[in-house]
């Protein structure tokens, strides 16, 4: 499932938000809105593990289309390479791998925000990220896939300390959004947090 998240780029507050998705299949839903005076720039962001972009170009822009999605981080896209493609008409994939067979991540543009590009940042093909100027407003759109539980702790401890890398060489004052599959699982119960948290997958010792 993807999870989908609403930006107001001219909000006040934090400057950053995530948009998390719980392991193979899960969902979750963050909304910021906000409100200031002055013009208002509204955005909707996604973040979706495709297990290989192999053909599927066409259904990702086809949900993209359907859900109204502006910007989309993609991870697991298991393609070889440091580029920029359409994927579909009206859509631009930016992306960075180094084994066709796993990792791979990736963030799905519509044309129109193209020319907003300031910077492509490929730190691994687990974390990369984008820069962008829209209405004034600097966003910054990270893409990350976290290690699965099975994976050596050095590997675990090298993508947290990337993202946090790019994180921090983010300046105070720009916007920042993390769309990624943190491959993490839930415990038991989501009272209270119906309205972004199904229930399923919910086990105990997880």
């Amino acid at each position: 499932m993807t999870a989908i998240s609403a930006v107001d780029l001219q909000g006040t507050g934090g400057n950053w938000a995530t948009v998390g998705q719980r392991s193979r299949g899960g969902r979750r839903v963050h909304r910021q809105r906000e409100k200031r005076k002055g013009k208002s720039v509204g955005l909707r962001l996604g973040t979706l593990n495709v297990a290989t972009m192999t053909g599927k170009g066409r259904e990702l822009a086809d949900m993209m289309e359907r859900r109204k999605v502006d910007i989309l981080c993609v991870q697991e896209t298991r393609w070889k390479g440091s580029k920029a493609r359409s994927i579909e008409a009206g859509f631009k994939l930016f992306y960075y791998g180094v084994d066709s067979k796993r990792n791979g991540v990736g963030v799905v543009l519509k044309e129109e925000f193209v020319r907003n590009v300031l910077e492509v940042k490929r730190v691994s093909d687990r974390v990369m990220s984008l820069k962008l100027e829209i209405e004034g407003v600097i966003l910054n759109v990270v893409s990350g896939y976290a290690p699965q539980v099975v994976c050596e702790l050095e590997e675990k401890e090298r993508f947290w300390s990337e993202l946090d890398e790019v994180m921090e060489s983010i300046p105070t004052g720009e916007r920042v959004v993390i769309g990624a599959d943190f491959n993490g699982h839930v415990g038991e119960g989501n009272t209270g947090d119906e309205e972004v948290m199904g229930n399923l997958e919910l086990r105990k010792g997880t």
